[in-house]
């Protein structure tokens, strides 16, 4: 402390404020509530895998202009209609 002027007596009062100040999201007691009271669901099987690459552009290209469905008047129906399903 020889090349500083605070001599050996002196108190200093710091007063510093943590980052986010205060508690953060409540106590370790309540951790993991909400997962321990979500009902457990069984893993299910797994679906046919969606194709990929070639595979794909085919099943697209026979969706689109293949097996198109016709609307009123002639017109092609979008991909979003309901008209299919009928």
């Amino acid at each position: 402390m020889s090349n500083t002027s605070i001599e050996n007596a002196t108190t200093l009062n710091l007063s510093l404020r943590l980052r986010g100040g205060g508690k953060v999201h409540g106590s370790l007691a309540r951790a993991g509530k909400v997962k321990g009271q979500t009902p457990k669901v069984p893993k299910q099987e797994d679906s046919k895998k969606a194709l990929t690459g070639r595979a794909k552009k085919r099943w697209q290209y026979n969706r689109r202009f293949v097996n198109v469905v016709a609307g009123m008047g002639g017109k092609k129906l979008g991909p979003n209609s309901n008209a299919a399903k009928q």
